[in-house]
Formats: C-alpha cells, sequence, structure tokens
C-alpha cells in the first residue's frame, strides 16, 4: 500500500504515519489518486458509503491506523 502513495507522489506523507512522530494529513483528493478508483470503487461497493464519504473517513483515519499498526516506526515483516 505504501508503494502505491509513493508511485502516487505522497510517499512522504505515508511514510509519517509509519515513523515515529507527527502524522502528515493527506486531503481526500490526494488519498484518491493514491488508492486508485478501482480500490475505491470496491471499497465504497463493499461499505455502502458514498464516494466521498469514504474519502473523508480515510483520510481522517487512515493515518492513524497505519501508525498504530506500525508502533515501532517499521512495517511488521
Amino acid at each position: 500500500m505504501l508503494e502505491r502513495f509513493q508511485q502516487a507522489g505522497h510517499g512522504a506523507a505515508a511514510q509519517s504515519w509509519v515513523a515515529q512522530g507527527p502524522n502528515q494529513e493527506l486531503p481526500p483528493q490526494h488519498l484518491e489518486q493514491a488508492i486508485g478508483p478501482d480500490v475505491l470503487a470496491t471499497l465504497t461497493q463493499r461499505t455502502g458509503l458514498s464516494r466521498e464519504e469514504l474519502l473523508s473517513r480515510l483520510s481522517r483515519e487512515l493515518p492513524q491506523a497505519i501508525d498504530r499498526y506500525t508502533p515501532d516506526g517499521r512495517i511488521p515483516a
């Protein structure tokens, strides 16, 4: 997933979520670029949320979730 963010030009923000320290925010439109239309369509279909609501929630919650998943500042093996 981090590779997708890097390819979309948002690697620094995604890396801040993994690293210890403050998390960079990523606006919904940039998150949409990084996730891609196919994944976004699948998520909207599975969650029943509108595209806008899903992106809003992900932009708010994804940095914190990744931060919790990588407490030592490293991606688990």
